[in-house]
């Protein structure tokens, strides 16, 4: 047999969350709460008359006498003296201070009388609501308010005076220590349901930040993809149709080149648009093109009948840049060319240049051709949106896009790339 661990019956069965009688009286308080704030006078009217038909039974059944210092006092005047402490109550939220005001006349004869009736403490009840909803200057006062006729009528008894007055003193005291208490376990509450909706405001505004910069970067790469492959083919079939009358096998290979083309297009797109709709463990991780799959890139765009030459400089640095940096040169790389390939049916002598400058720290790109500007066009600044969009890839690694054409002829896009992220 083999020792089992002994386990506290209690412990194992007791239930998750708030034991069942205090889950009851939290919820019971909840719809009282809920009535009192749907209802106010008819909570304040049902509260006012309760204490009111309390006052007048102890004055009837004469249980006033009980504690009384004085037992002559007459029955009219303790009775007049218990709804002037019971029926005011009903604006005990509205004017509290002014309740008080009322009451203190009565409790000085209450005191000086002798009479001591118990609904003098109905003076805590309104304390209690000073101390929830009014600043604690009004409670202060307040508190002169109650004190202040005790400590003369109790001058009338002074054999007495502690018997009329501590009372009244420690019962003060309780309302607003219950009442402070109550008032901030409610800012407390309130300030973190505050919290939490900020938190979930935050919280949905990040994700549409996040899904607008999703959308921008699907956006970028729809445009680089489509725009690319589109110019290429563009080319190939302008190529096709050229040559079909002379060497139908010359139209042959465009034809299959199309395909070629387009079928890595489709790819590319269904790889792409398969992020959005997949859910993101089934979604398709083939990877982004990188620096070495800038070969392939100019082999399609010299298909598409662009000569198009590739140079290399400097030593690539032993840890090759992240993969975030490489996408950025590829894309950069085929927006430039894409722009330059546009043009190349309408200038047969059109070629161009990639060159691959590997610096201490940087990564340069410069992309350059022998094209002539159209003789109808006006001067360009490179703020189309090839340039836009190479210039938003550029900045997420602190890089620099300059575009332009610093000659009569030839048209160049330089990407400046920085190695390493900023630690600035």
């Amino acid at each position: 047999m083999t020792d089992q661990p002994v386990t506290d019956d209690d412990d194992t069965h007791r239930p998750a969350g708030p034991f069942p009688l205090t889950g009851q009286i939290q919820r019971l308080l909840q719809r009282v709460r809920a009535s009192d704030r749907r209802r106010p006078l008819v909570w304040d009217g049902l509260l006012t008359t309760f204490w009111v038909l309390f006052a007048v039974l102890d004055v009837s059944s004469g249980g006033w006498r009980t504690v009384a210092v004085n037992q002559d006092v007459s029955a009219t005047l303790v009775l007049w003296m218990s709804v002037a402490f019971s029926a005011p109550l009903l604006w005990r939220r509205s004017h509290p201070l002014a309740v008080l005001m009322f009451m203190a006349p009565f409790s000085l004869v209450n005191v000086w009388t002798g009479a001591v009736i118990q609904a003098a403490f109905l003076q805590e009840i309104v304390v209690f609501n000073i101390a929830l909803r009014q600043p604690m200057r009004t409670l202060a006062w307040s508190g002169g308010i109650v004190l202040a006729p005790l400590v003369i009528g109790s001058g009338h008894f002074p054999d007495d005076w502690n018997r009329l007055f501590a009372p009244h003193l420690y019962a003060f005291a309780f309302a607003s220590l219950v009442g402070i208490v109550v008032r901030t376990r409610k800012e407390y509450t309130e300030a973190l349901v505050d919290r939490a909706n900020r938190l979930e405001l935050e919280r949905d505004q990040q994700a549409q930040l996040a899904a607008a910069a999703e959308r921008t970067r699907i956006a970028r790469e729809m445009h680089d993809i489509i725009g690319h492959n589109l110019s290429v083919i563009t080319g190939l079939a302008d190529g096709g149709a050229y040559a079909a009358a002379k060497s139908p096998e010359r139209a042959a290979q465009a034809l299959d080149a199309i395909g070629t083309t387009s079928r890595q297009a489709l790819a590319e797109l269904r790889r792409l648009l398969g992020v959005l709709r997949d859910h993101p463990d089934q979604a398709d991780r083939t990877p982004q093109p990188t620096l070495d799959d800038i070969d392939t890139l100019l082999a399609g765009v010299r298909r598409a009948g662009l000569p198009v030459r590739l140079h290399r400089r400097g030593t690539p640095p032993a840890v090759p840049p992240t993969p975030g940096r490489q996408l950025t040169v590829y894309r950069v790389v085929q927006e430039a060319l894409t722009n330059t390939l546009k043009h190349a049916d309408t200038d047969p002598s059109l070629t161009a240049e990639v060159t691959l400058t590997y610096r201490p720290t940087e990564l340069e790109a410069l992309i350059t051709d022998n094209g002539k500007p159209h003789p109808t066009a006006g001067p360009s600044d490179g703020t189309g949106q090839g340039i836009t969009g190479m210039r938003e890839r550029a900045s997420l690694y602190d890089g620099t896009i300059e575009a332009g054409r610093p000659a009569a002829t030839g048209w160049h896009v330089r990407l400046r790339l920085p190695l390493e992220d900023s630690l600035s």
